[in-house]
């Protein structure tokens, strides 16, 4: 939201109030408290009116900075709240003529006492951000209300990215963005996922600590500011350091929660029935079956809307007309060894038997006077679910219970977007911050009622709708995008910028959801799907089964469906490092190489955890160009060899893709290509890509049914490798000499503590590769 106009003047009917100096500073064991007014002080009578900002400075844990503006305190503070790991956290605080300085890790706040008001950040002795003349204002209006505005600033080649799920370019410098979740679609400003965070490139976040709308000035309002503004009388924010990007976002998720670890079984491909298409279960066993039939491995069938009667959204039964016995038929999936998601939202249409119900008990939001709230937009006349009343929670939970009790494995939670500000909430909640915040207690709900069921790392969701926290339940989808190249695009954008705001998984439609792609788009589409941490194939009017398009369709998602499978050891692996750190699975590559500037407006290829890069199609003539940073890069299918530090431009067929290793990389790959969830330290094969001299490259191997985890470490002098095995078997190593002698896939056996080990090793030592 704009309040200036230009740089010197105020927008006509806005007067802004911004701290002169700091007066007054009280320091007690954890925090600091400054009282800035909003002129200068020369003389007692300056005491006695005028605004005075009153900052608040303390550090919920290391490294992470609280900074809490007010103008009046006694404002009432309505719930909700986003959760906030607060670590209680030991800060140093120094105070005396000159400044106050208050240290948390190697963060550091300081006020300037003698130049008017400064505010600025450290990173150690390196300047972060900061906050002078006119930037914190108290704002008043004469039509919209008053507000607290930040400025914090933006040194020389600084850019900012994250702020959500965002369609538009990847790097936010010089856009407006508000705060608010909406159903637009992927090709709008609007977002489904809105989260106040923002990271830059100088290796710091930003967090507003506030669910209502945050409006973002991104080097747009003033070029060398981001601002962000929140109507009322008070603002909150967390400065988090790093220095790395990783290590902001490992900090981020450490105060706002951690992804949960998806179950193995969900890495493998989902198929669905499309939305509005006419289906019964001849219809969908009939997908399965062709899908096996044509030696395409899936593992997820999904029903979307309609295994409900029409205008009966969402009364949480199959349709008897078309399916009169659901769970025998249910079972009969199961049996050929797929897992079940079923569509719902949270929207009770008054046909629903379930809305008298909720009505009576007082579980649907309702008006201020006292009437249920209704509209007729997705289902007539529906009620939304009041997931702060605790006994409409469980209401709801027991319904689901029952699709569970069925057979039923996970839910697509749909929308949760389009959510009223003119209502009333059963514990008060303020309608606004409600707003964003609504999709947190949805998908709460849900997540955690799979995870009584099925255990911790054994739940997962399909959500459309996030806010901060939203990661603690995955897996995200990208909502409704149109099928062609531009919108295969401007998903992959949306996502880099959600993992860039702490999500650690994330999805997409393969094909595109409206209209029906072309099948030149279908195959580019497939080949980058099943490259992401969830593949689903999902449309609207359309099926997307592959034979729909051309047999060449299915030769595709083929190969690709069982390359996913035979990588889920590296997979799963990475997956379980990004729910204990909350570095995302699918990143953007300046996030590995931070350092390199080329990397920093990179928007159509990514990391695919640690060690491959992936750079999807875009084109029909199948060329892509894609940037390798520094080092010695493998292609993993065709085994090329390059040297990165440079643009390339090539020409795929449909059974390829820039699908290329780093150096120094320890890939596990499993033999089974035919499911997700296997025994992952059975039959594996170690593929080690171009260890330089003096290096180490590691990973980690889980056996899913026990839990045990083999250590793998791969060092290389000269030209001596040993590899050293510890876990589940007494521990080991492998010795390779002369490896630089070796022959082109030269084989030698080794019986090392009764663990009989085959060591193949490619010309050039690109690719070794040991089999366990």
């Amino acid at each position: 939201m704009k309040f200036s106009n230009g740089c010197w003047l105020n927008r006509e009917g806005v007067t802004t109030y911004s701290p002169a100096e700091a007066y007054d500073v009280k320091v007690k064991d954890d925090s600091v408290i400054v009282y800035a007014p909003c002129n200068n002080i020369n003389h007692r009578g300056d005491t006695l009116g005028g605004p005075v900002i009153t900052v608040k400075l303390s550090s919920p844990m290391e490294d992470v900075i609280r900074v809490q503006l007010y103008h009046y305190m006694g404002a009432n503070k309505k719930s909700p709240e986003f959760e906030i790991q607060n670590q209680g956290n030991a800060v140093k605080i120094s105070n005396d003529d000159q400044a106050v300085k208050l240290i948390s890790g190697d963060l550091s706040v300081e006020i300037d006492k003698n130049s008017g008001w400064q505010m600025n950040f450290f990173n150690k002795d390196k300047k972060l951000t900061g906050t002078g003349f006119r930037d914190i204002a108290y704002v008043k209006t004469s039509d919209e209300g008053v507000f607290m505005r930040e400025q914090l600033s933006l040194s020389v080649g600084e850019l900012v990215y994250g702020l959500g799920e965002r369609f538009t370019p990847f790097v936010k410098n010089g856009q407006v963005v508000d705060i608010w979740n909406e159903d637009g679609g992927t090709s709008t400003e609007q977002s489904y996922k809105n989260i106040p965070f923002y990271i830059t490139n100088k290796g710091y976040g930003v967090l507003v600590n506030h669910p209502e709308n945050v409006s973002f000035e991104v080097g747009s309002e003033k070029v060398t500011r981001v601002q962000f503004s929140v109507e009322g009388e008070y603002l909150e924010y967390f400065i988090i350091n790093g220095p790395s990007m990783k290590k902001v976002l490992e900090n981020y998720t450490t105060l706002t929660g951690k992804p949960a670890l998806p179950p193995a079984w969900s890495f493998g491909l989902w198929l669905t029935t499309s939305f509005t298409t006419n289906y019964d279960e001849a219809t969908v066993t009939s997908f399965v079956d062709g899908m096996k039939e044509r030696d395409i491995p899936l593992h997820v069938f999904h029903f979307d809307c309609f295994w409900m009667k029409e205008f009966n959204w969402c009364d949480f039964k199959w349709d008897e007309r078309v399916f009169p016995d659901p769970i025998n038929m249910l079972k009969r999936l199961k049996d050929k060894g797929l897992k079940i998601c079923v569509w719902i939202n949270p929207y009770i249409a008054q046909a629903s038997e379930l809305f008298e119900e909720a009505m009576e008990n007082g579980y649907l939001i309702k008006k201020a006077n006292g009437d249920v709230w209704q509209w007729d937009m997705w289902q007539p006349a529906m009620g939304i679910v009041d997931f702060t009343n605790p006994k409409a929670c469980q209401w709801f939970q027991s319904k689901l219970q029952a699709l569970i009790d069925m057979g039923v494995d996970s839910f697509k939670t749909d929308f949760g977007e389009r959510i009223p500000t003119d209502v009333v909430y059963y514990d008060g909640s303020n309608s606004k911050k409600m707003h964003n915040y609504y999709t947190y207690l949805y998908n709460k709900v849900v997540f955690e009622l799979l995870e009584k069921n099925f255990g911790k790392g054994k739940a997962t969701l399909f959500a459309r709708s996030a806010t901060v926290g939203g990661q603690k339940f995955p897996v995200h989808w990208g909502g409704d995008c149109s099928s062609d190249y531009e919108s295969m695009a401007e998903s992959l954008r949306g996502g880099l910028s959600l993992t860039l705001s702490g999500f650690g998984f994330w999805s997409h439609d393969i094909g595109g959801f409206e209209s029906t792609s072309t099948a030149d788009v279908y195959k580019r589409w497939a080949a980058f799907g099943l490259l992401s941490t969830h593949s689903r194939l999902h449309g609207s009017h359309s099926y997307r089964v592959p034979w729909a398009y051309d047999e060449e369709s299915c030769e595709v998602v083929r190969f690709f469906s069982k390359l996913k499978c035979s990588l889920m050891p590296y997979i799963f692996t990475q997956a379980n490092n990004t729910s204990h750190t909350g570095v995302p699975m699918m990143r953007a590559m300046i996030i590995e190489y931070e350092d390199d500037p080329a990397t920093h407006y990179l928007d159509r290829q990514y990391m695919f955890g640690d060690s491959l890069l992936v750079a999807p199609v875009f084109s029909e003539d199948g060329v892509v160009s894609y940037y390798l940073p520094k080092g010695t890069w493998t292609n993993f299918i065709t085994n090329e060899v390059v040297e990165g530090g440079v643009w390339r431009s090539e020409k795929h067929d449909y059974l390829s893709i820039p699908l290329m290793a780093k150096e120094n990389s320890l890939i596990a790959v499993g033999s089974n290509k035919h499911k997700p969830d296997y025994d992952y330290t059975e039959d594996v094969a170690l593929h080690l890509f171009n260890l330089k001299d003096g290096k180490a490259a590691t990973t980690e191997l889980l056996n899913l049914e026990s839990q045990l985890v083999l250590s793998v470490i791969a060092k290389r002098e000269k030209d001596i490798i040993t590899i050293e095995v510890e876990g589940e078997h007494e521990p080991f190593s492998i010795v390779l000499r002369g490896i630089d002698k070796i022959s082109e896939a030269e084989e030698a056996s080794i019986d090392s503590s009764s663990l009989g080990v085959r060591v193949l090793i490619n010309k050039n030592i690109n690719k070794l590769t040991i089999r366990l």
